[in-house]
Parts: structure tokens; C-alpha cells; sequence
């Protein structure tokens, strides 16, 4: 069977790249890690990595905050397409990407973001929730475009919000269905690879 090769991008801790690779690791997802890259020097996520034996490397992402510069964001490509890299993961990324990136991929760069899309875009997604008292909230996974957290959606997994919760035992569970819900996303995308015979 033909396994999914996949790069992941991440900024921070890499939990959600961490429950990836070892679905893989455990033969439950057929896909294949080939590079884990990331625009912070000791992201976490670049520890996790070598943990798990994957490619890493880290992106000097150049002087915006929020985005890559167009050169940086060409690099970006290069170096997934050397990897190999079908399916682009987003794993707490925190940069939002452009044309450079969004052509090379064209419905092959997904996210997941902590709210049921969409409502609540934007950063600290279950803080938002918490302050409009929902009744639950959850996570998305979706596809990336040039609108922040506004691509089609893919999967979404519910979480119910507790009398008692506060933004971090709410946002801890909502990283727990993350944890699921990325993995079977994409696993869907592996069985489609699969079929396509590539």
C-alpha cells in the first residue's frame, strides 16, 4: 500500500504532531513523515521529531510576526518538494501562508484549529468560547487558504464546556479530540492517496 508522505509545520509544543507520528508509528496511519520543519529555533516540535527518527529543520522565518517573507515562503516549498511532501500538516503553526505556498499545494495544505469553525477564528479559540458562554465548543480540521481559519472543512469533533471549566482545562480537552480527529482526517486523505495509485 502506497503510504502518504507528509511534511508537518509547527511554531510551539507539537502534541498534535506527536499523536500523528505515533499513529504512524503504531501502523494505525498510512502515512509517511518525511520532514518536520519549523520557524522557531527549539520548538519543542523539533525534538519530538527526532524522537520519532523524522527529518527536521528549522525555517529562519525573516522579520514579520504573523507571516513568511516570499522568499522565505519559496524555501518553504523547496524544501517540502526535496522531502517529497504531498499532504502539507499544520501542527500549531503560527504563521499564516500565501501564494508561494497555497499554489504549490493546492488543496494539499490542512489545519485544525480549536473551535467548531466557524465560529470563533482567530487565536486562543476556546478563551472566545468560554467569554460567549457556549454550550460546547470543539476542534476543526480544514483545509488552508488565504483567509485565516476559513478553508473548507473536513472534520470537526465536538466538546462539551463544564459548569466549572476555566480556558485551560477546557482547551485541554479540546486538544484531546484534536488528538483523535487529526489522525482519522487524515487517514481519509491516505486512503485516498492510496486509491490514486501514486
Amino acid at each position: 500500500m502506497n503510504r502518504l508522505p507528509i511534511g508537518i509545520l509547527g511554531s510551539g509544543k507539537g502534541s498534535n504532531c506527536r499523536a500523528i507520528l505515533e499513529r504512524i508509528r503504531s501502523g494505525h496511519l498510512a502515512a509517511e513523515a518525511r520532514v518536520v520543519i519549523s520557524d522557531v529555533l527549539d520548538a519543542p516540535i523539533l525534538d519530538i521529531a527526532r524522537e520519532f527518527s523524522v527529518a527536521n529543520a528549522y525555517l529562519p522565518p525573516g522579520q514579520f510576526r504573523t507571516r513568511l517573507e516570499p522568499e522565505v515562503e519559496n524555501e518553504l516549498v523547496k524544501m517540502l518538494r526535496d522531502a517529497g511532501v504531498y499532504l502539507v500538516i499544520l501542527a500549531g503553526f503560527m504563521r499564516v501562508l500565501h501564494a508561494p505556498m497555497l499554489n504549490a499545494f493546492p488543496r494539499r495544505i490542512i489545519n485544525i484549529h480549536p473551535s467548531l469553525l466557524p465560529k470563533f477564528p482567530g487565536l486562543a479559540a476556546w478563551k472566545q468560547a468560554l467569554a460567549a458562554g457556549e454550550a460546547a465548543t470543539g476542534c476543526t480540521v480544514h483545509f488552508v487558504e488565504e483567509q485565516v481559519d476559513h478553508g473548507q472543512i473536513i472534520a470537526r469533533r465536538e466538546v462539551t464546556i463544564l459548569p466549572n471549566d476555566t480556558p485551560e482545562t477546557l482547551h485541554a480537552r479540546i486538544q484531546i479530540a484534536e488528538h483523535e480527529l487529526y489522525p482519522a482526517a487524515i487517514a481519509e486523505f491516505c486512503e485516498k492517496f492510496a486509491a490514486l495509485g501514486l
